[in-house]
């Protein structure tokens, strides 16, 4: 019978170590590291994470708790102190680098999964407070009764998984951090209301980026030409259009698409646009689709360790977040994999009841509900007398 690790082990072969040791010396982690590995580092934050431990303790205790079987994670179970010290030091870069990096090759093994058919990568932008308390936060600047921080994503709909986060304190705008961003030629972007700025949309044209995004109601424009729509699926209007406000015209004096569709609750929606080829009803699904980021911040929110920190300083917050994405990203990829049509919910609650079970992850995960052969049982000698 083939003997297994445990899962948590199984999944920690997702994070190639030599890989790891080079963005370790590249971020220079272990520059004053005296016995704690920044490998053991990362397990201990990444274990926070999947076993829902909500303190500094809860993370050494449950890892204490199984030290006999730590020793296929390659690690060692840390002080309380020391695991404060280095989140409170050791530079979050090396967290980023690790989500960056299993990005990349989540992105490789699936490959391109999305519903609509045409070529361009598909991105949804937008950002998701994250409300502190100010006398705990000094440094998570936002009022002067709360702290905060924001969570810039980028989300890829090619299975809807993360691509890019930035995350700063309260007081940045997400269009400030968007207009930072760097995007790929005949990239299509869906955005808010909350992101319209003319002067940036004609940047983006210019550069060969694709826009959808919804319509301010007080934006004055002139209809240039009216195409016809096709009936049955809500849509009212699909429409050239000019921008007439003496501001909005000298930003954006091009010609922009404006799609208008009735929903079943009777709610009037306009899209705009500088995609001219796709059909009208494309344009409305795409921006349907971009509810799906809001969708990847609840799962975030509710799952995982993204609301209270088990740190205090920015540092230890940045390593905290960064580990919750790897590990969103991280079950997101299972989930994608799997046969078993699993819930992300149901995925994270039963991934944590069975964290140290000594079983095949993929064995388990397509078949959840069905028990494992029974191990074979030695024949014993019968040395009895005759």
């Amino acid at each position: 019978m083939k003997r297994f690790c445990s899962i948590m082990t199984q999944l920690l072969e997702v994070f190639p170590r030599n890989a790891f040791q080079q963005e370790v010396k590249q971020t220079k982690a272990e520059r004053h590291a005296r016995g704690f590995a920044s490998w053991d580092h990362f397990v201990a934050m990444l274990f926070c994470q999947l076993a829902d431990a909500q303190s500094l303790r809860e993370i050494i205790g449950g890892l204490t708790s199984c030290e006999g079987r730590l020793e296929q994670f390659g690690m060692k179970v840390p002080n309380r102190s020391t695991l404060s010290y280095a989140n409170q030091h050791r530079p979050w870069e090396l967290f980023r680098n690790v989500f960056y990096k299993t990005a990349e090759e989540c992105r490789r093994e699936l490959g391109q999964r999305t519903k609509f058919r045409f070529k361009s990568r598909l991105l949804s932008i937008d950002s998701s407070v994250v409300t502190l308390c100010s006398k705990m936060f000094p440094w998570a600047t936002w009022s002067r009764q709360k702290g905060a921080l924001k969570l810039h994503l980028r989300l890829d709909h090619a299975g809807y998984l993360p691509e890019a986060m930035v995350i700063t304190t309260g007081k940045y705008s997400e269009l400030t951090v968007a207009r930072r961003q760097r995007y790929a030629k005949g990239t299509i972007l869906v955005m808010d209301r909350g992101f319209v700025d003319f002067r940036w949309f004609r940047q983006l044209d210019q550069s060969g980026v694709l826009f959808v995004t919804r319509l301010k109601k007080d934006a004055p424009y002139e209809v240039v030409r009216r195409d016809p729509v096709v009936s049955g699926k809500g849509l009212i209007a699909d429409e050239r259009i000019r921008l007439t406000g003496r501001r909005t015209r000298q930003r954006y004096p091009e010609i922009l698409r404006l799609v208008t569709l009735d929903t079943a609750e009777g709610q009037r929606l306009e899209f705009l646009t500088n995609h001219m080829t796709l059909a009208a009803s494309t344009i409305a699904d795409i921006y349907k689709d971009r509810w799906q980021i809001e969708i990847f911040f609840k799962l975030l929110k509710q799952n995982l360790r993204i609301k209270s920190f088990v740190g205090t300083s920015a540092n230890a917050v940045w390593i905290q977040i960064w580990t919750a994405l790897i590990a969103m990203l991280l079950i997101k990829f299972l989930q994608l994999k799997a046969r078993y049509g699993w819930s992300f919910s149901n995925l994270v609650y039963f991934l944590r009841m069975n964290l140290l079970v000594y079983r095949d992850l993929w064995d388990w995960l397509h078949d959840p509900f069905t028990a494992p052969p029974p191990a074979a049982v030695p024949l014993q000698m019968d040395l009895s007398w005759s």
